[in-house]
């Protein structure tokens, strides 16, 4: 293994972020953002293929990066079928899903394939992909709505989620798949996932269903209320979409997406901004409480993670209404870059073996 490289993307809507790792440490990291004029002439997400993988071959060559010796790449998973945990070799089926996704585009999904098609231009690399956002591992009884219509499905931070629950059981020295954990990611949407023995019995479909309003979402909304905007004619299907993801929670009442700048009103004495604030941290304590019920009150920690874990002030109403639970532990960030590289590095090592989508 000595000299092996293993390399990490991340495509996101608007910049590609890039990694290359030998063993646990970093020798190269970088973000490349996207300007609207470059990706706006492209139709759709999947046309970007070939743009954003010269991008990333042009960045590893200013950098100096011995391509040879990278053995094995990690994408970030897109939206692909359900599936269990774990790190998958890409494939013509997932291939296949990643072009013409079952769930919809997503810049994610360039990750597989962009990482792929690198493996087969270097000698003996392999491509992989971690903990896509639709890993599924629900118990049945947490898929049940109240119509037969809708079924509950599971969307959700898996990489983070995973990520920070491996390494708060790696500081205890424990095992992961021995511990009952409640984690939290707080980013442009939220998700409360109830960790049992390594698998996710329950969580919220943070995409654009249900679970606590966050700075992009609107959450879960009173049914009624929801059915008669629906047809009041007051907004197409295209603009109710973008209500519930994109335009809602903190944009739709505060008018911004950065909870830097709602903290900064806060302070200026914005009353109305100090009740969106301290409203979804109480809609994610409520999260917290019911995944706690899940886990039937054998609870060994509380995880935060996400960009919105580095606000002390919004993690304080969360600790302060659920700490009885159990010890609050936060992990401000979320550093997918290390946990794709990780789970190459658990491959490489023979610690996992890779699973087939």
């Amino acid at each position: 293994m000595k000299g092996v490289r293993i390399l990490a993307i991340n495509p996101g809507s608007t910049s590609t972020k890039i990694a290359v790792y030998k063993d646990y440490s970093p020798v190269f990291v970088k973000s490349i953002r996207h300007s609207n004029t470059e990706l706006e002439q492209y139709e759709k997400i999947t046309d970007q293929f070939v743009f954003r993988k010269e991008i990333i071959l042009r960045e590893l060559r200013e950098a100096n990066i011995d391509l040879n010796k990278i053995k094995i790449i990690v994408g970030r998973g897109g939206l692909l079928r359900p599936i269990a945990s774990g790190i998958y070799e890409v494939n013509e089926k997932m291939k296949a899903d990643l072009f013409n996704s079952p769930l919809g585009e997503h810049a994610s999904n360039l990750g597989g394939l962009i990482a792929d098609d690198l493996a087969h231009s270097l000698p003996d690399a392999k491509a992989y992909i971690a903990d896509p956002v639709v890993v599924d591992e629900l118990d049945d009884i947490a898929r049940v709505s109240g119509l037969p219509e809708f079924r509950r499905i599971s969307i959700f931070h898996a990489l983070n989620q995973k990520a920070v629950a491996r390494d708060f059981a790696s500081n205890k020295k424990r095992n992961y798949d021995d511990l009952n954990l409640i984690v939290v990611h707080l980013g442009g949407g939220i998700t409360v996932g109830a960790h049992s023995k390594g698998r996710v019995i329950d969580v919220n479909q943070g995409l654009d269903g249900e679970g606590p309003f966050s700075p992009e979402r609107a959450g879960t909304l009173p049914s009624g209320d929801l059915v008669k905007l629906c047809y009041s004619g007051k907004y197409p299907i295209s603009q109710m979409k973008k209500l519930i993801k994109g335009e809602g929670g903190i944009v739709a009442h505060l008018g911004t997406n950065n909870m830097m700048e709602v903290e900064e009103m806060i302070e200026k004495g914005d009353e109305k901004a100090k009740l969106i604030f301290d409203a979804m941290a109480y809609q994610v304590a409520k999260y917290v409480g019911a995944m706690a019920v899940v886990l039937k009150g054998e609870v060994d920690a509380i995880l935060i993670t996400g960009g919105i874990a580095h606000s002390k002030n919004f993690t304080f109403l969360i600790s302060e209404r659920v700490k009885w639970i159990s010890q609050v532990h936060l992990y401000p960030g979320e550093d997918e870059m290390r946990a794709l590289a990780m789970n190459g590095l658990r491959v490489l090592t023979g610690e996992i073996i890779p699973k087939e989508y």
